[in-house]
C-alpha cells in the first residue's frame, strides 16, 4: 500500500506501555522500518534493542527519561539519558519535574532540564522537553516552555500520554508561541487519526508522537 512518506516524518512510532514485549518492539521496529518514521519512541530497557534493528535507516532511536512522573532526581535523569545515548538513542523526551513548576521554583526546573541537555548535546542527540500539559495552566506552560528554551532544548512536548489528557490544539498553538520557529514542538497523547494530525500541525507541531502510526500513514496514501 502507498503511504505519504512526508506524513511518516513527522511521527514517533511509539510504544511505552509496561507490558510490551520484545515481541512487540520487534513490530514496531519493523513497521518503522517499512515506513520510514522519524523514529522509534520506547522506554530505556528497549534502547540497545532498538537501536540494532534501525541500523542503515534514517529512522533515529529515541529513549523517554524521567518517565512519566518526571519526579525523579536531576542526577538520575541525567544518568538516564548517558546510559540512553551510550546503548544508541540519539533522541530523549525527558518529563520535567512538574511538582517545581507548579510550586514556581523555576531554577530547579532549568536545573533539571540542562542536566539532560548537556548530557544528550555531548553525544549529539537532541532533548524534547515533556511538559504534561494537562497538569499546568497556560501561565504555567509558558514558564516551562520558556525554561526549556534557555536550557537549550530542542523540542517541547506536550504530554505523556499518561496523565489525565493529552495534546489540544490550544496547548500546541500556545508553545508555538512561546518558542517561536527555531525550537520544535512535539504533539503526543491522543493524536490517533490523520485528521488529529494535521490539526496539530496547523496549529504548529513539527513532530507528532502516536501509536497510531501504520493507520495515520495509511489514510494518508489512501
Amino acid at each position: 500500500m502507498p503511504f505519504d512518506r512526508t506524513i511518516a516524518r513527522l511521527i514517533d512510532h511509539t510504544l511505552l506501555k509496561p507490558e510490551a514485549t520484545r515481541a512487540d518492539i520487534e513490530l514496531l521496529c519493523a513497521e518503522a522500518r517499512q515506513f520510514e518514521f522519524a523514529s522509534v519512541c520506547v522506554n530505556g530497557f528497549w534502547v540497545p534493542l532498538v537501536a540494532s534493528r534501525l541500523i542503515g535507516t534514517a529512522v533515529k532511536t529515541c529513549a523517554v527519561v524521567g518517565f512519566p512522573l518526571g519526579a525523579s532526581s536531576t542526577e538520575s535523569k541525567a544518568s538516564e539519558t548517558r546510559i540512553a545515548v551510550a546503548a544508541g538513542a540519539s533522541e530523549i523526551d525527558m518529563v520535567i519535574n512538574i511538582g517545581a513548576l507548579r510550586q514556581g521554583e523555576h531554577k530547579i526546573v532549568e536545573d533539571d532540564i540542562r542536566a539532560v541537555v548537556n548530557v544528550s548535546h555531548a553525544s549529539g542527540a537532541i532533548v524534547k522537553v515533556i511538559l504534561e500539559t494537562a497538569l499546568l495552566n497556560d501561565e504555567q506552560k509558558l514558564h516551562a516552555c520558556r525554561l526549556s528554551v534557555s536550557a537549550g532544548a530542542d523540542f517541547v512536548k506536550t504530554s505523556t500520554g499518561f496523565s489525565k489528557s493529552g495534546a489540544t490544539v490550544e496547548d500546541v498553538a500556545l508553545m508555538r508561541k512561546a518558542v517561536g520557529p527555531a525550537v520544535g514542538v512535539k504533539a503526543s497523547g491522543g493524536v490517533r487519526s490523520l485528521e488529529d494530525l494535521r490539526a496539530m500541525v496547523a496549529a504548529g507541531a513539527t513532530r507528532i508522537g502516536t501509536s497510531s502510526g501504520v493507520k495515520i500513514v495509511e489514510a494518508a496514501g489512501a
